[in-house]
Formats: structure tokens, sequence, C-alpha cells
């Protein structure tokens, strides 16, 4: 864990993901990377220089057929506040309208019931659970399945919203946060969605591990592009110079 919380401070510092009295949320869905996000974030609220505050906020998809008590139960040995919320996503997509194709429209609904659930507690930023093969998987998929040249931000502010979402794990690997998993013993609650496993990521994914038997580099390269154009968005901020006042947040985009 002490490897991620590095590089997750590098990665925060780098986009000026967090500043000083900052409320983040955590969006912990129960899966590996959530909950390692959670944890990250927790060790690196312990000693960074600017002052932030972390909190946990849980949506239930499945109208209660989910246990997340391991969860609770890890939010308050972090010392972290855990807001769970039901809501009764899973029953709209799959039993009301028997949705073929859910992952646009469910991942719609969730954003809506998260960022409702941040606004009405008073947060306004989110730290989601992305990480580096997520980005280069998001980057394929664009290209290959849209044509386009695209992926999520570090940063993203909603200026419909309000909300600005941080990605502080875009540093680590999925097999980093497997294995943090494994080693520190972390509850992961297992998702019930049907179509998880047979999405057009899941392919995405297996084209990359098939790749990169081959070209063993290919994620660090697909990666490093990324933080140059076409995508400036990407582009690690320079630091800041000591005694200088922090400008603003980079890598925002309005939506």
């Amino acid at each position: 864990m002490r490897q991620i919380v590095s590089q997750t401070r590098r990665c925060v510092e780098d986009y000026r993901m967090i500043r000083a009295g900052d409320r983040v949320a955590v969006g912990v869905s129960g899966g590996k990377d959530s909950v390692v996000t959670l944890c990250a974030l927790a060790k690196l609220r312990e000693f960074y220089p600017q002052p932030f505050t972390v909190e946990a906020i849980t949506l239930d998809l499945s109208g209660g057929r989910m246990d997340f008590s391991p969860l609770e139960r890890l939010c308050r040995e972090l010392e972290v506040p855990f807001h769970l919320i039901p809501t009764h996503i899973f029953e709209v997509i799959f039993d009301y309208r028997h949705e073929k194709n859910p992952c646009s429209l469910c991942a719609k609904m969730r954003r809506g019931a998260l960022h409702s659930a941040m606004l009405e507690r008073g947060l306004s930023k989110i730290a989601l659970g992305h990480h580096r093969d997520d980005a280069v998987e998001t980057f394929l998929m664009s290209l290959i399945y849209e044509g386009r040249i695209n992926c999520f931000q570090p940063v993203t502010y909603l200026d419909r919203t309000g909300v600005t979402q941080i990605r502080p794990l875009l540093y680590c690997t999925e097999g980093q946060i497997r294995s943090a998993v494994a080693r520190n013993g972390l509850p992961v609650v297992k998702n019930l969605c049907p179509a998880d496993g047979s999405t057009k990521r899941q392919e995405v994914k297996e084209l990359v591990a098939e790749l990169s038997g081959r070209y063993p580099d290919l994620k660090e390269y697909v990666f490093s592009a990324m933080q140059r154009l076409p995508l400036p968005e990407w582009g690690v901020l320079p630091r800041k110079r000591p005694g200088r006042r922090a400008g603003p947040e980079g890598g925002a985009e309005s939506r």
C-alpha cells in the first residue's frame, strides 16, 4: 500500500487535485479499485501538506440485495464517514426496462444519484477509482469503436452540478491494486450486475492483454502518449514555486 499511496500523492500533486480544506468524497462501489482509492486517500490525509478530509459514499444499486457491512467496518477503521444511499437503479434497468445494453443508462443514473447525494451533504469533490489500465482501455475503446482520440480526464469540473471529479489512482496499475487488496485483506463486495464481464470494455481489456504479451511496454507507451498532445488536459502541470499562491485547478473541463 505504501507504493500506491506514494503514486497517489504524485498524481494528486501533478494535477493539483486537492486543495487545503477540501472535503473529498470517494465513490465506493465495493470493487477493488474504489476500496483502494478510499484507503489511499485516507492514508494520504494523515500527512499531506494541504489538510483535507475524506468521506465514503456507496450507492446500493440492487435495492437491498447486497451486503455493504464490510465497507462500513472498513470506514470505521479508517475513521471515514460512511454514507449508504439506497437506489432502485438495478430494478429500473433490468426488471422494468429490460435493457439489452444497460451500461450507458446505468452510468448516467449512478452519476445523477451520486452527485445528488454529494450535494445534499455539502460535498463538491469526488474521487473515482480509475487506474492506469482503465485510462489506456478507455483511450483505445474510443479509438476502436468511435474513431476518435478521447479519454476521461484526471480532473473534470461539471458546471451543471458544480461537482469536480478527480482520479488519484491514475499512476497505479490494476495489478498493483489487486495485490494491495490481497496483501491488506481489504473487503470487496461482489458485483451483481448481469452485464459484468461481457462488455465492450472487457473485449478491449482482453485485446490489450493479448498485445501486451508481444509488446510488454504497450500500456506504458500509450499512457505516456496520453500525457502529451492531442490530449492537452492530460498534460502534467508545472510544479508550484514555494511561497506562491496556488493557481486554478488544472485539467478542468466544463460540461
